[in-house]
């Protein structure tokens, strides 16, 4: 049966299927004035095929990446989009089904699929999850140990660039810490064995070689899709969604089917500095679930770790595609927690800032890992992402946008020469399901009001996380 989803009109799923189209277009119509100092690219990364010949994907993080640029200048906005030609897509497109294991799928956990895997092993790199620059290219990245570099103007897939060492591990987080004084990024690994540890790394400008600066043991490690860094410090949420390595070694489900939810054994933050790794000490929390750190800083008698939480762990099977593609979609909602991480004390302090989720959070990039006002992101009171919201850290106001669209990540630009952490637009790809086409949003970053929208003669799939660079 061909799993190809129809879906009626102004329906939310329709962002759930699959786009195909790679097209270039120069001059989008724009409604609405662009600011005259806006100038640059925006680059957005996602799933856009869902089936590959009669077979389809089980997950939403399972479909097959594309990049998308916009060009914004001179008031005018273009648009091209094309699928990142990585092993995986190779190896699909060239057998007509999916040949490869993904997030919620695994052919190979058939015995054909076996045999195949050990005749032709395939690189896990169906970057669909982020984008860094590097190198004056760009970085498609996920949770795989394979970055896959792509030009940032043509999106032209350059090929997987290997990491330059020997460190051992099977996954590491698809959001990396840029740290601009030490000229470093910043990520973790995970290794999966007998004894398996998440290990800290350093990657020093211009390389991908990766230095272990702490490594730190664990029974059973824990998904993690993120993690959060002050100008200090490195800090690691350590939910209890976890795995017994034995079953992913020998596993006959495919990766994330492999872990259990444990609240028993809460939620632990550890703390490494940056210089020398040494361990500044490891915080407990009741159990929670997050895939996303908002943003994290020092205070003088603690660590302040904002994190985009949930109460347990059912936001990974709400984002099955047999799920996600309900009616109603039913995707869980979660809310803005601040925990202070005190010297001295064992537990994490906690708070809730907002009760909206402020999922594929931002902040403005200058206040990352520094005291800060004011996070960007989305929530879901309908059950589908269809709110875009501005939380107050300091007044615990929080400010949205609903405009009868579905929402991506919202992207903090700021206004040249401007003073105030508000002070430029928010950048943001929706969906409008009843007309079936995609557009940017511009919007005040003070107010969120609309200031303009390009509209992409096509629909795009909902995706995850993006980069501006201005020009």
């Amino acid at each position: 049966m061909n799993p190809t989803l129809t879906v009626p009109a102004a329906d939310f799923r329709l962002g759930l299927t699959s786009q195909s189209n790679e097209i270039v277009v120069d001059r989008l119509p724009v409604s609405g004035r662009l600011p005259d100092w806006l100038r640059g690219t925006l680059l957005r990364n996602g799933p856009a095929r869902f089936e590959v010949g009669a077979e389809g994907y089980r997950h939403w993080f399972d479909g097959l990446a594309m990049i998308h640029r916009f060009g914004i200048a001179d008031g005018t906005v273009s648009y091209a989009n094309r699928f990142l030609r990585t092993p995986n897509f190779t190896a699909d497109m060239e057998a007509n089904r999916i040949a490869c294991p993904e997030f919620g799928t695994d052919p190979q956990l058939s015995l054909a699929g076996r045999v195949r895997s050990i005749m032709q092993p395939t690189q896990n790199a169906n970057a669909n999850v982020n984008i860094v620059p590097f190198a004056g290219d760009f970085l498609a990245l996920t949770e795989t140990p394979y970055p896959v570099a792509f030009d940032g103007t043509t999106l032209e897939t350059k090929g997987v660039l290997p990491y330059d060492d020997d460190v051992a591990g099977q996954t590491l987080t698809a959001h990396t810490i840029y740290d601009a004084a030490r000229r470093a990024t910043f990520n973790i690994v995970t290794e999966f064995g007998a004894r398996s540890s998440y290990k800290f790394v350093r990657i020093d400008d211009g390389t991908l070689r990766r230095t272990v600066i702490a490594t730190i043991n664990v029974d059973k490690p824990a998904y993690l899709h993120a993690f959060s860094a002050t100008d200090s410090s490195l800090i690691l949420a350590e939910y209890p969604l976890v795995v017994q390595p034995l079953a992913l070694a020998f596993r006959v489900k495919p990766f994330i089917d492999n872990y259990h939810w444990e609240p028993g054994r809460a939620t632990r933050f550890h703390v490494v500095r940056k210089d020398g790794g040494a361990r500044a000490g490891t915080f407990t929390a009741e159990a929670m679930f997050a895939f996303h750190h908002i943003n994290a800083y020092d205070e003088a008698d603690a660590i302040v770790v904002d994190i985009a939480a949930y109460d347990d762990s059912r936001i990974v099977n709400d984002l099955f595609l047999d799920h996600l593609r309900q009616a109603n979609g039913g995707i869980s909602r979660g809310s803005f927690r601040r925990y202070r991480l005190v010297p001295g004390r064992s537990e994490a302090q906690v708070e809730t800032l907002a009760v909206e989720t402020t999922e594929l959070p931002r902040v403005a990039t200058n206040r990352i890992g520094k005291p800060y006002r004011y996070a960007y992101g989305v929530d879901g009171p309908t059950g589908t992402f269809d709110t875009l919201v501005k939380v107050d850290t300091q007044t615990r106001d929080v400010t949205t946008w609903a405009g009868g669209a579905y929402v991506g990540e919202p992207v903090f630009v700021a206004r040249p020469g401007g003073h105030d952490e508000d002070d430029g637009v928010v950048l943001c790809v929706a969906l409008d399901a009843a007309t079936q086409h995609s557009s940017l949003l511009v919007l005040d970053a003070r107010t969120l009001q609309e200031l303009a929208r390009a509209e992409v003669p096509q629909h795009i799939p909902y995706g995850f996380h993006g980069i501006f660079r201005s020009t």
